[in-house]
């Protein structure tokens, strides 16, 4: 049996949940043992699988950890070292969520480079300690943007550097629909079934499209509001306008 424990501290027990729970998942299609306990401060997620199921197990864990790093971490690095306090919630949610997908196969590269899947391993402090280049990196971008926060605060020049930076997002789908709700919330549709099965506000819309980063949008929208008005900014060559008298007779909106 190959045996591995991962632990994080107890303050980021919905983390530890979402990975347990995918975990789980993955290893039930071989009978693995995947269980947690919480002692001295972490919570750990414990593995046992039989040793020829050993290398996939440690890919999953390996992808798992680096997406892990790449998105819940860096997404609360932004957060804690981003300055910009003259952009609107829509702005500055689109920009963060821009610079969280840009450049991420680096990321994922430099996590992966430093990665050692141990008996016993600590996700914060393997962060912590072991992924200094990864983090002067992000370092060196948000510092950028907070010493032109003044530039970023004329709307041409933000609308300029955030269309770059989705420009230079790799695409994640091929095709998405976006469709207005009486309400005015959104619905996003991948592949005809709802995205997260949830609406978004107009201030959440186009972050999650950026985090879709789609080759074609399909905008089903009655009225124009901030948030679409920004989409077609943004996306323009890739949005397609489509008769919005279709909006209640898809999926019951």
């Amino acid at each position: 049996m190959w045996e591995f424990s991962l632990n994080l501290k107890t303050e980021n027990y919905q983390l530890a949940k979402f990975i347990h729970n995918n975990l789980s998942l993955f290893c039930s299609k071989y009978h693995a043992v995947v269980t947690s306990v919480e002692q001295q401060g972490y919570i750990s997620i414990l593995v046992a699988v039989k040793e020829q199921e050993r290398e996939k197990t440690q890919i999953y864990l390996s992808n798992c950890i680096t997406e892990v790093i790449c998105t819940v971490f860096k997404s609360s690095f932004l957060d804690s070292q981003l300055i910009l306090p003259n952009l609107d919630n829509l702005g500055l949610n689109a920009f963060k969520k821009a610079l969280l997908n840009f450049d991420k196969e680096t990321d994922r590269y430099l996590v992966k480079k430093c990665l050692k899947l141990e008996k016993d391993f600590f996700l914060e402090s393997f962060y912590q300690f072991k992924l200094s280049t990864l983090k002067s990196k992000w370092t060196e971008l948000v510092t950028l943007a907070n010493e032109n926060r003044e530039y970023l605060t004329s709307t041409e020049s933000f609308i300029d550097l955030l269309k770059f930076l989705i420009d230079n997002l790799e695409i994640c789908e091929e095709e998405i629909s976006i469709y207005q709700s009486a309400d005015h919330s959104y619905k996003i549709y991948v592949s005809d079934k709802q995205y997260q099965n949830k609406d978004f506000s107009e201030e959440c819309l186009v972050s999650s499209i950026i985090d879709l980063s789609p080759q074609k949008i399909n905008l089903y929208c009655s009225d124009q509001s901030r948030a679409i008005t920004l989409l077609h900014r943004l996306f323009d060559e890739r949005i397609t306008n489509k008769n919005s008298s279709k909006i209640n007779n898809f999926g019951k909106i």
